[in-house]
């Protein structure tokens, strides 16, 4: 419906025509998008509330000595903004799996609404929320960290206009296409077949590409000689689109003729090495006769075959075409390049609903464990690398970080974030883990026994604390803070184990008890000595409450081995700036 400007004054209407020019100005290759006309409850709940933790000790899994994962229980753009304060540049790698915005009545909520095909601005609402969310993640993400993110045909292209206006286009990685579903007849024109994984980095200029490679099909490999199995690779000859002078040449084959890439150009001399000078169109070598051939003459495949591309001396026809050998044990140490095409049972839909039924589960969305388990080990994270998935779901990522440390003998670590919409946190993401961690019993005919893979779980919930306003906190609402924070720092310092707890201070300790953490919740100093005399002699982070900043230089005389922190000012500095960031771009 067009807008009545009848009733704007002289001076209204000239400021909306200079307002028009400067964005027409402005306009720029990207993505825009209608700017929010309700913005999310859950945001501006940021604007008068303190996001932290709560532990939920009776849901915590432990089995052995490894360090602990762990489960946020809450909306995601609590748990993001906590995280920001508790991993900035920590996370490896992350993976999510937002909804897809089909227009399915029951698939996602905005501001407790479920958003349907008839939501004139479904579009707008899914880019709003994956904004926000996108851009507290890339905070956490190391310099050379990746994030995938599982999406369909419906949101693809605005997400990965969205991931370039995020990350920037120097930091695509690619769009993988993912054969997800079989013999469906659905849709209009049109049978729908694929899913897709955006892929980018945080700097890509950081990655190094030797680090993207996929594992060798050892199975292809079914010849041998004595240099060991090989398989016969792709043709040694490619088409010039530009002039190569010395990848035109002849080569001598076993019965003595000599063979050349299709071509207009042909050598003077019909011997091995004499070379023509390609023009537009003729065929050419991979490789120089003196920058390569030489070195590799001996992994050439010659074979007798009435298809020859190539011609021989004559200009006609070869009896021969050459290939390359490529052998199995030099590309296991290299690898090759991933596809950004995945096809195979491994990676469809229904693979990960039929498994979560054999755990006794029932969640119909789940995405094939295999999935993030190929996107893990194409990147090839580091074996301590921690890994986030903020749309954790059923929990497909931490098992798939679970089986990932069970085959490679690592100590990945997951971080899932979840709602507990249908109950998904309590009744399917927790239990499915602890199946995995302690074993099960498979849900089948044959009711197998499967073994526990071991390790350990913590498990939170989002909370809040009132204020007037984030950038007005009372000295009051500080100490909160202080007080109500120690589960956030004991994540941020990975050191779970509470000592002890009392209103004066609180300490932590990690698994081996080589490291503590304390925090001191009081400006009154007349219990330090006690606490600090408890951590004497032990590596320990002391966090210390005061209203500002403090002044570290003060407590010198402690010993070596106790470092100083500010709290809770650091935690409110992150919010404050994450609270600045949205209200700049919502202006």
């Amino acid at each position: 419906m067009a807008k009545d400007y009848s009733k704007l004054t002289k001076e209204e209407l000239l400021k909306l025509v200079e307002k028009q020019d400067v964005e027409l100005d402005l306009k720029s290759y990207g993505i825009v998008w209608d700017r929010e006309k309700e913005p999310e409850q859950v945001v501006l709940d940021c604007e008068n509330n303190l996001p932290i933790l709560k532990r939920i000790a009776k849901k915590e899994i432990k089995t052995d000595e490894s360090d602990d994962n762990i489960l946020i229980e809450g909306d995601n753009y609590h748990s993001l903004t906590v995280l920001n304060y508790t991993h900035k540049g920590k996370i490896d790698f992350i993976y999510i799996d937002p909804p897809y915005n089909t227009g399915k009545k029951d698939e996602w909520k905005y501001n407790d609404k479920f958003i349907d095909e008839n939501d004139s601005y479904k579009h707008a609402k899914w880019l709003n929320m994956m904004e926000k969310r996108i851009e507290l993640a890339k905070n956490l993400l190391k310099e050379d960290g990746v994030i995938f993110i599982s999406i369909g045909e419906q949101e693809v292209s605005n997400l990965n206009l969205l991931c370039s206006k995020i990350f920037r286009p120097a930091n695509f990685l690619t769009l993988i296409s993912r054969i997800s579903k079989t013999a469906s007849d659905k849709g209009n024109h049109f049978a729908p077949s694929c899913d897709y994984v955006v892929c980018y980095a945080k700097n890509k200029a950081n990655i190094d590409t030797s680090n993207f490679y996929d594992e060798v099909d050892e199975d292809l490999y079914t010849k041998e000689d004595k240099d060991g199995k090989y398989r016969d690779d792709i043709a040694l000859y490619q088409s010039a689109l530009d002039t190569r002078p010395n990848q035109r040449y002849f080569i001598k084959c076993p019965d003595g003729s000599f063979v050349i890439p299709p071509g207009k150009s042909m050598p003077n001399q019909a011997k091995e090495g004499a070379k023509a000078t390609p023009v537009k169109g003729d065929g050419v070598w991979r490789w120089s006769i003196d920058n390569g051939f030489k070195d590799k003459k001996h992994l050439l495949v010659f074979k007798q075959t009435k298809t020859s591309p190539l011609l021989d001396q004559n200009g006609k026809q070869a009896k021969y075409n050459i290939y390359t050998k490529s052998y199995l044990e030099e590309r296991k140490d290299k690898g090759v390049k991933p596809r950004n095409f995945l096809i195979g049972k491994q990676f469809l839909n229904r693979r990960g609903a039929d498994y979560l039924k054999t755990l006794g589960l029932d969640f119909p969305y789940s995405k094939p464990k295999e999935l993030i388990d190929h996107l893990m080990k194409i990147s090839h994270i580091p074996q301590n690398a921690i890994v986030l998935d903020f749309f954790a779901g059923s929990g497909t990522t931490g098992e798939a970080v679970l089986d990932l440390n069970n085959e490679e003998k690592t100590k990945r670590k997951f971080i899932l974030c979840t709602n507990n919409e249908g109950k998904i946190a309590e009744e399917v993401c927790r239990p499915r883990i602890e199946k995995i961690i302690k074993g099960y019993t498979k849900k089948s005919k044959k009711n197998e026994k499967i073994k526990g893979l071991g390790g350990n779980l913590q498990y939170f919930k989002t909370d809040l604390i009132p204020v007037e306003r984030i950038d007005n906190i009372s000295d009051k609402q500080r100490h909160e803070l202080t007080e109500k924070a120690g589960q956030m720092i004991a994540i941020k310092e990975n050191t779970f184990e509470e000592v002890e707890i009392c209103e004066w201070y609180q300490i932590f300790e990690n698994k081996d008890k080589t490291r503590k953490t304390a925090i001191y919740f009081r400006e009154d100093m007349d219990k330090f000595e006690e606490l600090t005399k408890k951590i004497k002699n032990e590596k320990t982070v002391l966090y210390l409450f005061s209203y500002g900043r403090i002044d570290k230089k003060l407590f010198k005389y402690l010993d070596k081995n106790i470092v100083i922190e500010d709290i809770p000012e650091p935690i409110i500095d992150i919010y404050k700036e994450i609270n600045l960031t949205l209200k700049d771009k919502l202006k």
